[in-house]
Parts: C-alpha cells; sequence; structure tokens
C-alpha cells in the first residue's frame, strides 16, 4: 500500500491553475468586445455621417457646388475658419502659460482657479453667450468702457473670437498640464547647472517633451471652435457678410427644409474637420519619431 506524500501548503499555493480552452473569463472575450465596439461607433458615428454623404448625393454636382459656394456660404468659412484658427493660437500660447502656473506654482486660491479652468465644461454654451454678450456689449462692464475708444468688442467678429477662446482653453490646459506634470526636473536642473539660460531650458528641454500636447490641444481647441454655436450667436450680431458663421448657415437652411443644402456645407466643414485631424495627427507622428531618434 502506497503512501502519498505530502504537499506543502506553499508548494500548492505556488503552482500555477491551468484552465481550459473553454473556461469561462471574468471579461468578456475579444470578439464580444470587438463586436460591441463596431457596433458603437457605427451607431454614434458611422451611420450619421453616411447619412450625410446620401442626403448630400441627392443633388446633382452643379446644386452641390451652388450651394457650398454661395456668396454668403464662403463668407462664413472665412469667418468661421479664420476665427477658430486665431482662437486655437490665442489658447496654444496662454493655455500653455495657464497649466505652467498651475503646475509649478503654488499660491492662494489655486485649487479655485484650477477648478474655473472647467467651467466652459460645464457652463451650458447658450448660458456663455448670454454672459459674454452682458459683458462686452456696449452697456456692459467691459464694453462700456471699450466703447469710447473705438473698439467694439461685441456684435461683429471680435466677439465670436473671444467666445470661442473662452469654450476653447480647457483643451489646451488640461492636454498639457499632466505632460508638465510628468516632465523631468533634474533635466532642466543639469541644464541649469551646464549654464543655460531660462529660454534655452525652455526651447531645448521642455518645448520638445511638451509639443505633442501643445498640438494635441491646439487640434482639440480648433475642432471645438469649429462647430461652435450657442455661445456664439449672442454675442456674433449674425450679419450676413460680416458675423455669420457657418453652423448658422447650417441651421438656417434647415428652417427653410433646404435639407440637401444644409448636408452639403456640413459635408464641407467635415471635409476640412477630417484634413485638420490628418494634418495635426502626423505633426504629432513626426514629433515622436524626432524625439525617439534624438533621444
Amino acid at each position: 500500500m502506497s503512501v502519498a506524500s505530502p504537499v506543502s501548503p506553499s508548494a500548492s499555493a505556488a503552482t500555477p491553475v491551468r484552465r481550459g480552452r473553454g473556461a469561462q473569463r471574468v471579461l468578456p472575450g475579444f470578439g464580444l468586445t470587438l463586436g460591441y465596439t463596431l457596433f458603437y461607433l457605427s451607431v454614434i458615428v458611422l451611420i450619421p455621417i453616411v447619412a450625410l454623404f446620401f442626403k448630400t448625393f441627392e443633388l446633382t454636382w452643379e446644386q452641390f457646388w451652388t450651394a457650398v459656394s454661395a456668396p454668403r456660404v464662403v463668407a462664413s468659412y472665412k469667418l468661421t475658419f479664420g476665427a477658430s484658427l486665431l482662437a486655437a493660437f490665442v489658447n496654444l500660447v496662454f493655455g500653455l502659460l495657464v497649466a505652467w502656473v498651475l503646475v509649478r506654482y503654488q499660491f492662494p486660491g489655486k485649487k479655485i482657479v484650477d477648478a474655473l479652468v472647467d467651467l466652459p465644461f460645464a457652463l451650458p454654451t447658450a448660458v456663455a453667450g448670454i454672459s459674454l454678450t452682458a459683458l462686452l456689449a456696449g452697456n456692459g462692464w467691459v464694453g462700456q468702457f471699450m466703447e469710447p475708444l473705438g473698439i467694439q468688442l461685441a456684435f461683429n467678429p471680435n466677439g465670436i473670437v473671444i467666445a470661442l477662446i473662452f469654450i476653447g482653453l480647457p483643451f489646451v490646459v488640461r492636454t498639457v498640464q499632466p505632460v508638465l506634470e510628468d516632465s523631468e526636473k533634474e533635466l532642466e536642473e543639469a541644464a541649469t547647472s551646464l549654464g543655460a539660460s531660462r529660454w534655452q531650458i525652455f526651447y531645448k528641454v521642455l518645448l520638445p517633451t511638451i509639443t505633442p500636447a501643445l498640438l494635441t490641444g491646439f487640434a482639440m481647441a480648433f475642432a471645438r471652435a469649429l462647430g461652435e454655436y450657442g455661445s456664439v450667436i449672442f454675442i456674433a450680431g449674425n450679419m450676413p457678410m460680416v458675423s455669420e458663421i457657418t453652423p448658422l448657415i447650417i441651421i438656417g437652411k434647415l428652417e427653410q427644409y433646404d435639407y440637401a443644402g444644409a448636408t452639403a456645407v456640413a459635408v464641407v466643414m467635415l471635409f476640412f474637420a477630417f484634413i485638420m485631424l490628418l494634418v495635426i495627427n502626423g505633426l504629432q507622428a513626426w514629433q515622436r519619431r524626432h524625439s525617439g531618434a534624438r533621444i
């Protein structure tokens, strides 16, 4: 009669437990998650975009070109893209400054300032537009001092740029802030010990690290500004050929039951948005390759 050798608890605990091929896993498998992902993206993104193109295909090429190249529509393109680009550049500079202050300095009320950065996320866009109009109009707290100097901040393109800066600032700050927090201060200290100036430290050490985050924040702020509607219509004045943005053109065509014309203008906006995203992604990929080669 053979006697089984005792097995210590530590040895049994260290022995891996092999699962069969048919064993159930805690998390769903690849097939289920992939299927759900494709279904979700189709419902939320792909189907609306495809419907947009199919509605546009109801127009002939001549009708499509007439709808998207009308002088009023072209003027709205110039204003929308120009104001969005200018606002994104302003946010690129001042968003970096705000993120720098929040990361590198300690001061009373820092948490309040940090929370205020997210205010445009939580504030309804219509409320933001009304608030900016009340502040910058001729009888507003700020506008009443600016208009006597010949500076009109509301009901013209200036108001549009200000509104787009307001709604786009958090994208740059929240994108750059964690990168600055993770940056290695030892590199800055080493550069200082080698005699580098503050500008050289920023340009040679910090800027290559935060450039991908800056480009991402710029792209997000620009894309957000392109489609902004609620905060702009109250402060823009909405004067044709002067302060009329492209989303307002689309809304106007929808109110006139010109669905094909509205989708035609929307397709143009979608096309340029895709081009912008491809350019930014290409710049980010180039920056990553450049940084990897330098390391």
